[in-house]
């Protein structure tokens, strides 16, 4: 099997919920597959990531605090941008073609074995865990692909659990309140686990109190972002944890919120070592953080912008952060296509604060037409707006007619951020 056969392979199984078996939940074909192939999911520690938002830009930020100690670190997360390699890392770098192709040939092969039709997200769930295995990672960490407890990722016997918020996403598998999203994302906690909370709301607190961790520490009481200001490039954060203050470290993504995720990813990395991190460690860890699809700045003349923002939640996040620490002045251009309700995407956006709305259309199935994105944009007030089927081609007409000053945003869905990145990175180079 080559790479070409190992996509089409995946693209076969992609039938199902991308995270699993979400309709009729079981972790069984997963549990199947692992234990067939000697539970490669325990072969190294693990760090294990959930919450409604942020849960990316956290699980990059523990990757290079990890690395920063010198230890070799598997990363697993979802979904990607341009290329399905870029889920599973080994210190940060993905796994190349050819050893992604044997890892999927080799879940291929469990099929006939264990009566197992994998999904996409399961095959690939089981590639990432027995590769890190093959590769001897010291340490794993894993991204939650959708909730928590049925979520494929779930198999992990986590030594940290982390869950950065709690929204209201999702609610088509589990809702309708707040109280179902935390007590499914509060699945991943195990006996094993110590459990590092960011979410602060005191009527969410009883369920991960009783959700059977060895241990568990709370943003606001045990850590905390004690300041956060803008930076050029990023934010300068002085950090608190159950042990130590970090006073100045400097964070390079765009966003107050990007404080909070290093809060959390912070708390996480002294809690897996059960001690405070070195300064320098703490230095060389967040400064070589990225967050590629996470308010990533494309293009300066005009500026450009792309974020993976896939909520409503997610998009007051960023409107807040283009609007606010960016401060455009001249002509606002923004390229919005979602899987959500349009409506409540847009208000979130503030999309009628904008010169020109280009709505497209997300490029998966589940993808909102661009029509009714335009509709919702219509009725929200704004002005101009344009009708694109193509991402791609929504990016080029935008940055044709954009000016050094004005200031562009691709936003609404990741599907929407990777499309967008290769075509802005060629228009602005070119």
């Amino acid at each position: 099997m080559d790479i070409a056969d190992a996509l089409a392979y995946l693209d076969d199984h992609s039938g199902y919920d991308v995270t699993g078996r979400i309709t009729s939940p079981s972790l069984e074909p997963i549990t199947r597959l692992t234990a067939t192939m000697g539970d490669p999911h325990l072969a190294a520690p693990v760090i294990h990531v959930t919450g409604t938002n942020g849960k990316g830009s956290t699980v990059q930020m523990i990757t290079r605090l990890l690395m920063a100690t010198g230890l070799t670190v598997g990363t697993y997360t979802s979904p990607h941008l341009e290329r399905v390699n870029e889920r599973l890392c080994r210190n940060g770098d993905p796994i190349p073609d050819d050893e992604l192709a044997e890892q999927i040939a080799a879940i291929a092969s469990l099929e006939g074995i264990t009566g197992v039709r994998p999904s996409f997200f399961e095959a690939l769930t089981a590639a990432a865990f027995r590769w890190f295995a093959d590769i001897a990672v010291d340490v794993v960490v894993v991204e939650v692909g959708l909730l928590g407890r049925w979520d494929a990722t779930n198999v992990v016997q986590s030594q940290v659990a982390v869950v950065t918020n709690i929204g209201l996403d999702h609610t088509e598998f589990a809702g309708p309140t707040l109280a179902d999203i935390a007590a499914e994302k509060s699945g991943i906690v195990k006996p094993t686990s110590a459990l590092v909370l960011g979410e602060t709301s005191p009527d969410l607190f009883p369920i991960f109190r009783d959700a059977g961790a060895a241990s568990m520490i709370v943003r606001d009481r045990d850590f905390e972002v004690a300041d956060n200001t803008l930076a050029v490039g990023g934010r300068l954060v002085d950090l608190r944890t159950p042990t130590t203050i970090y006073p100045d470290v400097y964070v390079p993504l765009h966003g107050a919120h990007q404080g909070d995720n290093a809060a959390i990813a912070l708390a996480a990395v002294e809690t897996f070592f059960a001690a405070p991190l070195e300064a320098d460690i703490v230095t060389e860890g967040f400064g070589n953080v990225s967050a590629p699809g996470r308010f990533e700045v494309l293009g300066v003349q005009p500026l450009v912008v792309i974020d993976g923002a896939h909520n409503p939640a997610g998009a007051d996040t960023c409107a807040q952060v283009f609007f606010d620490d960016f401060k455009p002045e001249g002509r606002r251009h923004l390229v919005v296509g979602t899987l959500r309700e349009p409506a409540a995407m847009l208000a979130a956006l503030r999309a009628d604060e904008f010169d020109v709305v280009v709505a497209c259309t997300a490029p998966t199935p589940r993808g909102r037409p661009s029509t009714e994105v335009a509709r919702a944009a219509r009725d929200l007030g704004c002005d101009e707006v344009l009708v694109v089927d193509s991402v791609a081609e929504a990016c080029a007409r935008t940055l044709r007619s954009a000016d050094a000053d004005d200031a562009v945003l691709v936003t609404g869905s990741l599907y929407v951020a990777g499309t967008a990145r290769p075509t802005i990175r060629r228009l602005v180079s070119g």
